[in-house]
């Protein structure tokens, strides 16, 4: 028996050159104007993916609280970050792109339209059928648009934050010990092998590979798994030999998306599963902080990765104290908490207070 628990998505990360000017676009097009922190320090504790050095970043940890994961927006100090050479295709390993949820498809596509965004002309559809678009960042990020019907609160925004992630790795099988067994995704929604037309706009999208949707069949639980809502995950492979590692000879928080990132409770049974399934913790706060807290500014938690078999980073944060309301002194502490009920409504929404225009 699992004795942890997921609270859902809580971030997806995301490197960038200037932090400033990304999250402006977060912000107008994808609503992440809730900060839940802000820092310039050292990553002290990310050596074996940064070199084998500390290195100075500045990171926000912006939220759209109508629901979904954050984006965790990650630059570089005094070091140009580096992009890939090559550009990204279908059969790559790594993640290849961010989903967010939107209300409607239709809407939401003439939404970005109006506003001059480089989108499709009309909507396609999965394999399951359900429509859906890709659009691109001004990075070169790619994001899927996708429909969802679960919502924490309505703010008037088209869509919500991250729901999940396409992922392409080498082996669908062997990848599942992680995402399906490690992070409960154990529904298959569909497992198909093809051409696909919703996949045209991605570079390499034309040739055949094989798709696996994934979700959950018990929902996500902990104090954040109302406002995260549900998520999906996406294992795509190329049927010929597979293609290059996304962020081979490159540092963690270098350009693109950096990692996966889960809110969770229980980080010891955690890392004991983890490691019964043969997925060790590479980087682990609560051990290298002998049990204390790792300050990361206005919030503090512990913190670790995991890679999957194809060295895509899965993030896992255990929170333990976050900002409500900072100008009164208000810190919300989540250890002493159940960690397996959700916080109230009232208490989650007052994050709203921490918005930014």
């Amino acid at each position: 028996m699992k004795e942890y628990v997921i609270s859902g998505i809580q971030q997806i990360g995301i490197g960038v050159s200037n932090v400033t000017e990304a999250w402006a676009w977060y912000r107008n097009q994808f609503g992440m104007d809730c900060r839940i922190f802000e820092d310039e320090a050292e990553a002290k504790l990310m050596l074996p993916y940064t070199g084998g050095q500390p290195r100075k970043r500045h990171a926000v940890l912006a939220l759209n609280l109508q629901s979904g994961g954050g984006f965790e927006i990650w630059q570089y100090k005094g070091r140009t970050p580096l992009a890939i050479d090559k550009e990204i295709l279908i059969g790559d390993l790594g993640i290849i792109a961010c989903k967010v949820k939107a209300k409607n498809i239709q809407e939401t596509l003439s939404f970005y339209k109006e506003k001059g965004i480089n989108v499709p002309v009309s909507a396609s559809t999965d394999p399951s059928g359900k429509p859906t678009f890709f659009m691109k960042d001004p990075y070169g990020n790619i994001f899927q648009i996708v429909e969802a019907t679960d919502w924490f609160r309505n703010e008037g925004k088209v869509t919500g934050g991250s729901y999940g992630a396409l992922i392409g790795v080498s082996d669908i099988e062997k990848s599942r010990t992680v995402y399906s067994d490690i992070l409960g995704y154990d529904k298959i929604v569909y497992d198909v092998t093809g051409i696909f037309a919703d996949l045209d706009s991605i570079p390499g999208g034309k040739a055949v590979c094989r798709r696996m949707l994934l979700k959950r069949t018990s929902p996500f639980a902990g104090p954040f798994s109302k406002a995260l809502g549900d998520s999906t995950i996406e294992l795509i492979s190329s049927t010929g030999k597979p293609g290059k590692k996304i962020y081979e000879n490159r540092f963690w928080g270098d350009l693109g998306f950096i990692h996966l990132c889960y809110d969770i409770r229980g980080y010891k049974e955690m890392r004991s599963y983890c490691e019964s399934k043969g997925f060790p913790f590479t980087v682990d706060t609560e051990k290298s902080h002998d049990g204390n807290s790792f300050d990361m500014g206005e919030a503090a938690g512990h913190f670790s990765y995991i890679e999957d078999p194809d060295g895509t980073l899965i993030e896992f944060v255990e929170t333990h104290r976050i900002p409500i309301l900072k100008k009164f002194g208000w810190y919300l502490d989540l250890k002493k908490r159940d960690p397996n009920k959700s916080l109230p409504d009232w208490m989650v929404k007052t994050l709203k207070f921490s918005r930014v225009k």
